[in-house]
């Protein structure tokens, strides 16, 4: 993926110099980006970047919705979904893209509901992180959300998807809880929140 070029031995300032457009889709694109490293070298990389971005904090969230009920565990609420990309099934927490003029918070809600039928209260919104600083520049909010099972509205939920909601994900999510000491299934891809830790610098 990493290409370089010949250049001072000195220790210089890493910077992006160039970044040249490969080929673009409805909802991602990519780029050759072209840098220059700490010794002065210029080098080149592959980068993906979403179409979608339009100012927003990030460019979408992921929920962790907290289901609490009188007498039971508390549990984690997933989505069970086919990728393409993987070929397979995945586990993830609930997700998606934030819409113009839309917080992380109000965006975090709207997916739970859409995706799961529940609705919660947001509990904590982390700052803007990187999910895979390595390939794409794609940011997104984590956010907490509990969820009171006890609530009428809560007890038999029903996703919503909205407009278009199959433009990019798809239809055929199935809800899934866990707890501590729960089991997987290997045929499975559990791959939500990939790199968390990669915190933008703002």
């Amino acid at each position: 993926m990493e290409q370089e070029t010949a250049g001072s031995s000195r220790n210089t300032e890493q910077s992006i110099v160039s970044e040249e457009l490969i080929a673009e889709g409805k909802w991602v694109k990519l780029e050759k980006t072209t840098y220059r490293d700490p010794t002065g070298k210029t080098r080149t990389w592959e980068t993906v970047k979403r179409t979608t971005r339009k100012g927003q904090s990030a460019d979408g969230v992921a929920i962790i919705p907290v289901l609490q009920r009188t007498l039971h565990y508390e549990c984690i609420i997933l989505v069970k979904q086919f990728r393409p990309p993987v070929g397979g099934y995945c586990l993830e927490f609930p997700a998606g893209l934030i819409d113009d003029n839309e917080s992380p918070e109000a965006a975090a809600l709207r997916e739970l509901e859409e995706e799961t039928g529940y609705k919660g209260d947001v509990a904590e919104c982390s700052p803007a992180v990187c999910m895979d600083p390595g390939l794409s520049n794609c940011t997104a909010h984590i956010v907490t959300v509990t969820i009171n099972g006890d609530d009428a509205e809560n007890v038999r939920p029903k996703p919503k998807p909205g407009d278009g909601e199959d433009g990019r994900g798809n239809k055929n999510r199935r809800m899934v809880t866990t707890k501590a000491g729960c089991s997987w299934d290997p045929e499975v891809h559990f791959t939500i929140l990939y790199n968390p830790v990669h915190a933008l610098n703002k």
